[in-house]
Order: C-alpha cells, then structure tokens, then sequence
C-alpha cells in the first residue's frame, strides 16, 4: 500500500514538474510587415499571416505597419481579421496610418509609434479623382471607426472625427478639418501607448523580456501570384490564350495550342480569384464572350453581331477581372488602374487578332506546325489517289479569316487563304499545297 502511494506522489510531482516546464517556455511573438496600399493583395498577405501565427500557437501578434491607405472594403476585411483573433495583436506605427491604415491600427489591441509617424485622416476619397466620396461612403467608414475605437476602449468620438471634418471634439478638433494625431498627440488622447523605436521596446513595455520572435515570411506561391497580377505578364498571357483557342480549331487534335491556351488561363485567372479580384460573374462575361467569338468565326457568316457581342465581351471580363471593383461601382478603383487594365487586354486582343490575321495561315503552312499537325492519312488501296490538290476547285465551306474549311469534290479540307477574307460558299482554286493545309484564293 505504501508502495502504490509513493507512486502516485511521484506521479503527481512529475505531472507538476511538466507543466512547470511548460509555465516557463517562452512565449512567441510572431511579427508581420504591412507596408503597401491596401487592397485585395494586402487584405490575403494580414489573412495568411495570421493563419501562420495560429498555427505557430503564437501568443503575441505586432504588426509593423506604414500605409496611406487603400480600398475601404479590404480595410473592413483586415478589422474584422484583427478583432476577431483571439490572442493580443500589437500595432507598431513606422510611419504613416492614414485613412485605412488608421482604421486597422484602430482594431489593435495597442498602439505603439515610432517618432515622427502619424495616424487618422480616415475620410474616403474617389478612386479616380481624390475628391471626397458620397457621404453615403463617410457614414460607412464613420460607423466601422466609432464601433472599431468602442471594441478597444478608445474615444469613439475622435475615432469618427478622423472622418468627418465638420465633427467638433472639443479640446483635440476643429470644425473644417480631420483629425490626424502626431505620436505625442495620439499619446495623449489615448490612440498610442507609447513611443517606441521598435517591437523589442515593445515587449518590455509589456513585461515581455525573454521570448521567441518568428517573422512571416511570404511563401514562395505568394511571389508566383504577385509577379501574374503584372499587367504585362497578364497581356502574354491574354496572347497565348487566343492564339492557343485559334490554332487548335484550325487544326483539331493536335493538343499543344489547347493545352497552351488552358494552362495561360490558369494563370490569368487564378492569381485574381485568389485575390478576390476576380468574381464569379466576371468569369461568366469572360466564357460568354469566347463561346459567341468561335460562334462568329465557325458557324454565323460574316462579321456582325455576334462576333462583335464576343469581343466586347471578353474585353469587358478580362478588363474587370483585373479591377478591384464593387460590380459596376468604380467609386474607389483609380482611374489609372482602369486605364492599366483596359490598355493591357484591348492591346493583347488586337495585336493577337491582328497578328492571326496576317501571319496565321504562314504559320499553318509552316513545316514546324506541320511537325506537330495530323496530317491526312490517303488509303493507297483507293481507286483515286490525289497526290496533288493545286489547281482544284471548291467552295468555302466556312468563312476563311484566312483559316478555315473547304469543300472539293464532296470532300471537306483545312485551308487558308493569303490574307484575305473569303465568304462561306464562295467558289474557291488551290493555289498551294503544305502538308494537309491547302492554300486558296477567290475565282474571279
């Protein structure tokens, strides 16, 4: 009996001793940097950052943070982020927390700043002018910075005056201006704790002396997303999709152009989706406007409205895949981003257009395509072997732009013509044989 007792003494003092242990381990302070306009790209880096930190099981979170702001709905998407966790997030001002910036420091759970930064100024402007937006926009953000200053114990009265120049707080505000606070004033008036020189003063204002500082770090896939939102990169890939979706149709099975134009748009659209760029119905404007295109060039004749239904279309989609807009409101996308965008894609569908147009059927004829093409198989055990088309003649059986189909003697072939536009059944002459490729012109 005294044997069985003394094991659960040493049971119990071990048990003791390990929680002890794990009393005195460090706790981890997990920092990230938000250093950049707020948008959709800044709204998934502070969402990837946290989720790391919850999985670390960090027990303090600071944010290093200079911003003068951005779209108001990735700021309410990061203040919900930051309200919501349930461990301390620090915010550390170096320099600037103007407009959004403000809005998400408000959500910390402390303030810290370094001298010289600043914080407020939080009255949303239009994205393409700078002007002061609709007040329906100021009593939006007014709301989330008084309700975000409440949740935090700060004065929600100077929150909501960083908003609204006509709101007076007396002692700290005046009529016809916003509230923008130096580090001492932000001190005084309870929006800053301290001013620090950085997260280890931090820390020891907290009684945080021994710790383990982790740093985010962007994964390797963030930087592969962000170098495909490049407009440039996006007007290549734009390229290769309608050069992939043309050459394919011109020469079913061969597998490398579809395959090429599947892949391109991966890559275009993803990085956007992943950003919350790119909305469900954007990518519906998008599909819609390929399928009326191929309707256009395969089965209407002529070029009408069809066609031209496809191309403003796709313009349209891709154009708003790249916009950080709100459906058809424009209210906060910069005027340059619209023009970044709409220059990027209406370039990329013209010189590849145009570039189809004047040198498909040369790259058709080409013995490199030809490598990669199915050709013909002729049946040597015909009565009728043709070992040459030129000199025949035919109809279009679809419109050439200069590719498509014609038909001789009830037998349908790939063809091109020499740049020219030929109409659906309009009589045609080989001119040129490459490979299963047949060159045609019009018979006067």
């Amino acid at each position: 009996m005294k044997q069985f007792v003394h094991y659960i003494l040493l049971g119990l003092l071990l048990f003791s001793s390990l929680n002890t242990f794990a009393e005195d381990k460090d706790p981890i302070v997990f920092e990230f940097a938000l250093r950049a306009e707020i948008d959709p790209r800044t709204s998934r880096l502070v969402e990837n950052a946290l989720n790391e930190a919850t999985e670390l099981n960090a027990d303090y979170v600071i944010i290093d943070l200079d911003t003068y702001g951005g779209a108001v709905n990735d700021a309410d998407k990061i203040r919900q982020l930051i309200l919501d966790y349930p461990k301390p997030i620090f915010a550390f001002i170096n320099k600037n927390a103007a407009s959004a910036g403000a809005l998400i420091s408000i959500a910390c759970d402390s303030i810290y700043m370094e001298s010289g930064s600043n914080i407020g100024a939080a009255t949303v402007v239009m994205g393409g002018s700078g002007e002061k937006a609709p007040d329906k926009y100021q009593s939006y953000m007014r709301s989330m910075m008084r309700s975000t200053a409440e949740a935090n114990g700060r004065n929600p009265q100077i929150a909501e005056a960083m908003v609204d120049q006509d709101l007076v707080v007396e002692g700290v505000s005046e009529e016809g201006a916003v509230i923008t606070f130096t580090t001492t004033e932000a001190i005084k008036h309870g929006f800053c704790e301290a001013e620090v020189t950085g997260v280890k003063e931090i820390l020891e204002r907290n009684n945080i002396s021994s710790y383990e500082l982790k740093k985010y770090t962007p994964p390797t896939t963030e930087s592969i997303i962000s170098l495909f939102l490049n407009p440039a990169i996006s007007s290549i890939l734009i390229l290769i999709i309608l050069g992939g979706i043309y050459f394919e149709l011109q020469s079913p099975g061969i597998g490398f152009p579809i395959a090429a134009a599947i892949l391109a748009a991966i890559l275009y659209l993803v990085p956007y989706y992943l950003n919350g760029m790119a909305a469900n119905w954007e990518l519906i404007i998008i599909a819609a406007g390929l399928v009326l295109i191929m309707l256009e060039i395969f089965v209407v004749p002529g070029f009408g409205i069809t066609g031209i239904s496809g191309i403003v279309s796709l313009i349209l989609g891709l154009t708003l895949v790249m916009l950080d807009n709100d459906y058809f409101d424009f209210t906060f996308v910069s005027t340059d981003s619209i023009a970044t965008s709409l220059i990027s894609v209406t370039s990329a569908i013209f010189i590849g257009g145009g570039g189809i147009f004047l040198f498909g059927h040369k790259l058709l004829d080409s013995p490199m395509f030809n490598k990669i093409a199915l050709e013909d198989t002729l049946d040597s055990s015909a009565d009728f072997l043709v070992t040459s088309y030129v000199g025949l003649t035919g109809l279009a059986y679809t419109v050439l732009r200069p590719a498509g189909k014609v038909k001789i003697d009830d037998q349908v072939y790939d063809a091109t013509t020499e740049g020219d536009f030929i109409s659906k059944g309009t009589p045609i002459e080989v001119v040129e044989q490459s490979g299963s490729t047949l060159k045609v012109r019009t018979i006067s």
